[in-house]
């Protein structure tokens, strides 16, 4: 979500306030899943034992003050109880005159008029994933700096046309120079604005010695000494660490660049520059097509938390809290940090290297300070924690360049921060050696030679590696894909994200590594999960606990939300393993490839029915050209220009017409052709496929061309039957299907299940079987598709008595009975969850409560419950049979 659709969800909810329904309104306006928050409204997560109160844990603790004072109220509830148990991230009290808010993180207050609320919104921004510093609330500086130098790189590349790979490298890495230097200036690495007015002081202004100072500048950053060193150039100090010792050409810069240089510095302050975003808004800089999206996201520090945190940091600030009162211990675990390795394999700009690096220096301070607690003089009066222990592969070279820059900037970002608690911290200068980030592609790089990996060493790789499904893969990355999975079978059909768990797993062998990755829920749902899991667990790995999809945001991507999961892997081990899900935690006994707690399987496509279901099959396909499907209207003309054509035309339907009423034709012309012929917008239309298919490039196609008034596949039942749609939205809670009459013709978008009974219906229409598709089956961007091989097929049903199916045809004939009394409605309405009518939700439950008995469960069933049968019932049906 935007900061943009956000501000404005805010200011149309003051337009139209509800008091009862406030606290729900703003949550869903920061993006809060709409299912969450009708769960919290309807009391199932709200916690609060006072009915006044609303406690969402994690969220929000919030009350309607009534005649209290908003801001006394809000002082009581940052005292009470919950808010110690539960640690919501705000509390707000509000008599919707005034508006009290307190962030229990940052520790910031806000006490405004309620009107003021829409100009305040950013104050909640947390709560859509966007973690921001304190100065960057109130002042986008990243967003200005970011501008300025996209202004200044355009002026340089004017005058330095890049034509190479090389000429872009020089480029980049004068970019990374002059960022260095300008945060410098501004945070007492440098004397203020040092470098700025050297530049104004030192150089012509017509800009003709420019480059030649910059060159001089930079030779001098990197020398110790200072001797012999002009004047102008001996208040800049030893920098060191890599940054300045190669020597790289200064671009040609002429009077306008001088100028923007000089402006850059001295109209901003850089020591506003957040560095846990820094990549990401520079990175725009020189990608033209990343400009609109300067300022629009901030790198969610939320979502990266949800890769590091059950990764690594979670387990370390345990041990923190066991050990608190025994120093020994604390002191192995402060010894243990220096030796840790962090290694993001798709690195971009550095985010994931920079949040990871500083959680591990506030981890160290509070071990310290805990210590300190003790009374021990600890050995270390520095930070133990290096950059060196930071590792990253990044194919883009201006990404590296500025992943590695933006390293030292959080260095000594942690070192002011250390200085303040300590008094004590390492000098920022001589900068030490940064992050290990190798520009190249890490699908073929030896992950090794990167970050060496000794079975004694702890290592955790993670990272946000590309998506890209199968068919959006450029040639090179389909090399990458074929390179790592060799010759496995229907490695084509893999997303490229795939290759890094492969790598990933490749470089955990004979090691303590453990890895995650945000990735496409694709990889944990279709075909791809038969091709990819059991190469991964065959290498003795178990997935120890992963995130179930959610939306992903994230600046340095094109693709801004993605719905994603998020996989972490280890060697198999008796350790807990969790499932996350909407903020929840849950304990697993074992998470399989479909993110399940369930025993690890793997469901192959089949030609035949697992269970006793009726045959299935797709609609017929026309492969005409478009000549023989019509709409309303041109059916209407043709009946009136040939009266006796009706006979010709018949109701055609594919997923969109069965969903949403709409009104299409086709002529279907397998009886009387000579009659047919007779008419002439028919004979036109059958001229028109049969000369397509003859020119037509493919030998199957030509071919038809002699059966040139046949639909190209006929699969038309002869008796009435039922119709499934290819693609169903996400967002149904049951898949919408329907009897048709063997008059209407079924398109090729459509599953057809002749002679179906009201028990296949029943089964098919039942949550059970939607839960079936939501695990096993693929996607088709944000909607299900689904597949008679792999779901359908493989559906596990059980053996049903006499009396489970006269209870399900009872169920069934209700579920039709209220939807022939809601007949104005589409399917799509009718199972749209905002607007199913009660009614009709209230037959699906009673069929529900039939399929849960016939699968053995009773009681309040949920979702995880029907999941869980489901796959136990699977895995004995097949009793280890892959293919059918």
């Amino acid at each position: 979500m935007h900061i943009a659709q956000i501000a404005e969800g805010v200011r149309n909810l003051l337009l139209n306030t509800k008091p009862e329904t406030f606290i729900y309104d703003l949550l869903t306006a920061y993006g809060k899943p709409k299912a969450s928050v009708t769960r919290l409204q309807a009391g199932e997560y709200n916690i609060s034992k006072d009915k006044d109160y609303v406690l969402w844990k994690s969220n929000v603790y919030f009350t309607h003050t009534g005649n209290h004072a908003p801001a006394q109220i809000m002082e009581q509830m940052k005292q009470a109880d919950p808010v110690k148990k539960h640690k919501p991230r705000f509390i707000i009290a509000t008599n919707f005159d005034k508006f009290c808010a307190y962030d229990t993180k940052s520790e910031e207050t806000l006490d405004i008029a309620f009107v003021e609320l829409a100009s305040r919104f950013d104050f909640f921004l947390p709560w859509a994933g966007m973690e921001k510093s304190k100065q960057t609330q109130d002042s986008p500086a990243d967003v200005k700096a970011a501008e300025k130098m996209a202004k200044l790189y355009d002026l340089i590349l004017e005058q330095n046309p890049v034509q190479n790979d090389e000429q872009r490298h020089i480029l980049n890495v004068f970019l990374s120079r002059l960022l260095f230097c300008y945060f410098a200036e501004d945070t007492t690495i440098f004397e203020a604005k040092l470098f700025s007015k050297s530049i104004e002081s030192h150089t012509s202004a017509d800009g003709s010695d420019l480059a030649e100072y910059l060159q001089g500048l930079f030779k001098v950053l990197d020398e110790e000494s200072r001797e012999g060193t002009p004047s102008y150039y001996e208040k800049f100090p030893y920098v060191n660490g890599g940054l300045f010792e190669k020597h790289v050409p200064v671009p040609a810069l002429n009077k306008r660049c001088r100028e923007l240089l000089i402006r850059c510095g001295l109209d901003l302050d850089w020591s506003e520059i957040n560095p846990d975003i820094f990549g990401s808004m520079f990175q725009a800089v020189v990608d033209v097509e990343q400009r609109g999206n300067m300022g629009m996201h901030y790198t969610s520090y939320q979502n990266i938390m949800k890769v590091a945190g059950p990764l690594f940091l979670d387990a370390l600030h345990e041990d923190l809290d066991s050990h608190r009162g025994n120093a020994k211990k604390l002191e192995e675990l402060l010894s243990r940090l220096t030796k840790i390795k962090i290694f993001d394999p798709a690195c971009g700009s550095g985010n994931f290297l920079i949040i990871t690096y500083k959680e591990l220096r506030k981890l160290e301070m509070e071990i310290l300070e805990a210590l300190a607690a003790l009374n021990q003089q600890h050995a270390f009066s520095l930070s133990g924690i290096r950059l060196s222990q930071f590792y990253g592969i990044e194919l883009d070279d201006f990404a590296s360049e500025i992943a590695t820059l933006a390293l030292w900037l959080a260095e000594h970002q942690m070192n002011v921060i250390f200085y303040a608690r300590f008094k004590t911290t390492s000098p920022t200068l001589p900068l030490k050696p940064s992050g290990n980030v190798k520009c190249g592609n890490a699908a073929r790089t030896p992950w090794q030679s990167v970050c060496p990996a000794n079975k004694d060493e702890e290592i955790y790789v993670l990272g946000n590696p590309p998506y890209l499904g199968a068919r959006q893969q450029s040639s090179e990355q389909k090399t990458d894909v074929e390179l790592s999975f060799s010759k496995i079978q229907g490695s084509g059909d893999l997303d490229y994200i795939a290759v890094w768990f492969l790598k990933a797993a490749e470089y955990a062998e004979k090691t303590n590594v453990r890895f995650a990755f945000v990735s496409t829920n694709s990889l944990t749902q279709g075909v791809q999960v038969a091709i990819l899991w059991p190469l991964l667990f065959g290498k003795g790995l178990e997935i120890f606990f992963c995130h179930l999809s959610f939306k992903w945001e994230n600046s340095a991507k094109k693709n801004a939300a993605v719905i994603c999961v998020i996989v972490g892997l280890r060697h198999v081990s008796q350790e807990d393993k969790f499932i996350f899900d909407d903020g929840l935690r849950k304990k697993a006994k074992n998470i399989n490839a479909y993110l399940a707690d369930a025993e690890n399987l793997f469901i192959y496509p089949r030609k035949t029915g697992l269970s006793a279901l009726p045959p299935i099959n797709y609609g017929s396909f026309a492969l005409d050209d478009g000549n023989y499907t019509l709409t309303a209207n041109e059916a209407t003309a043709i009946r009136q220009e040939c009266p006796t054509a009706s006979k010709f035309l018949r109701p055609f339907i594919g997923a969109r017409e069965l969903l949403h009423g709409e009104e299409r034709y086709c002529l279907w012309l397998r009886d009387n052709l000579e009659e047919a012929l007779k008419c002439r917008p028919i004979q036109m239309r059958y001229e028109k496929v049969k000369t397509w298919r003859s020119n037509s490039d493919r030998a199957t196609t030509k071919k038809l061309a002699a059966t040139s008034h046949l639909f190209a596949e006929i699969r038309q039942p002869t008796q009435n039957y039922l119709a499934v749609p290819t693609v169903s939205s996400e967002r149904r809670k049951y898949l919408p299907i329907e009897f048709l009459e063997s008059e209407v013709v079924a398109s090729n978008q459509i599953y057809v299940v002749p002679n179906a009974t009201p028990i296949v219906f029943g089964l098919l229409a039942s949550r059970f079987h939607m839960i079936w598709i939501e695990a096993v089956g693929g996607k088709l961007k944000n909607d299900y598709r689904y597949s008679s091989a792999l779901l359908y097929n493989n559906f596990p049903v059980p053996v049903l008595n006499d009396s489970i199916k006269k209870k399900l045809t009872v169920a069934v004939g209700k579920i039709l009975t209220v939807r022939e009394s809601y007949s104005e409605m589409t399917l799509a309405k009718l199972y749209d969850p905002d607007l199913m009518p009660p009614e009709l939700l209230d037959a699906h439950l009673e069929l529900d409560s039939v399929v849960e008995s016939a699968y053995g469960l009773t009681g309040d069933v949920t979702d995880e419950d029907r999941l869980t049968a489901i796959f136990k019932l699977y895995t004995k049906m097949t009793k280890g049979t892959i293919h059918a």
